[in-house]
């Protein structure tokens, strides 16, 4: 699929067309123009607020075990077995609970920054696609990942071609399912 594309790309850059059909093609770094936005510096302000709150949630609990840990280690050989147990206990539910708070901590972060990214994203793939309408673009590759991230009407869709050239049905959509023994019914 990659040649494919690649021979696509260089096709269309030399201006050869496919059939009677020309394609331009564009190329822009999202990631670079995403990078400029305003809207990303806010996004990143507000999601280095939301880190700072969930380290300094994650340092009170921490200095909460150091604090315990300590007084455990000063005092356990003058408690009793019982206290001596339940103090270990208040420890190990404390260690718990960081570790859970870390997981937590790490998805919540995750789903912070998609849920202000995204907005961001979705702004910069509208100006492109209406640059892109107004250039007349067929193709716009994005070099920062190697995608085609817009495509025009009246592009070639070469899997039509593609399949009759391999006698596959058109009605196909779908690959053959297996049975549950591995062979294809």
């Amino acid at each position: 699929m990659k040649r494919l594309t690649l021979l696509f790309f260089i096709l269309a850059s030399f201006g050869i067309s496919a059939g009677a059909q020309s394609f331009k093609v564009g190329h822009i770094n999202t990631q670079e123009l995403v990078s400029l936005m305003s809207e990303m510096d806010s996004a990143r302000i507000k999601l280095e607020v939301y880190r700072a709150d969930l380290v300094e949630a994650m340092d009170a609990m921490q200095n909460e075990y150091n604090t315990k840990y300590t007084e455990y280690n000063r005092k356990k050989d003058t408690w009793t077995a019982v206290v001596r147990t339940s103090k270990e206990e208040e420890i190990q539910g404390l260690i718990q609970r960081i570790q859970q708070f870390e997981q937590t901590a790490q998805q919540d972060m995750q789903n912070q920054q998609q849920l202000l990214m995204s907005p961001v994203y979705e702004k910069a793939q509208l100006a492109i696609n209406k640059v892109a309408k107004e250039q007349g673009l067929s193709y716009v590759f994005d070099i920062s990942s190697g995608a085609i991230i817009f495509m025009g009407e009246g592009t070639l869709d070469l899997l039509p071609l593609a399949k009759a050239e391999l006698k596959i049905p058109a009605e196909k959509v779908a690959p053959t399912q297996l049975a549950q023994d591995g062979a294809a019914k």
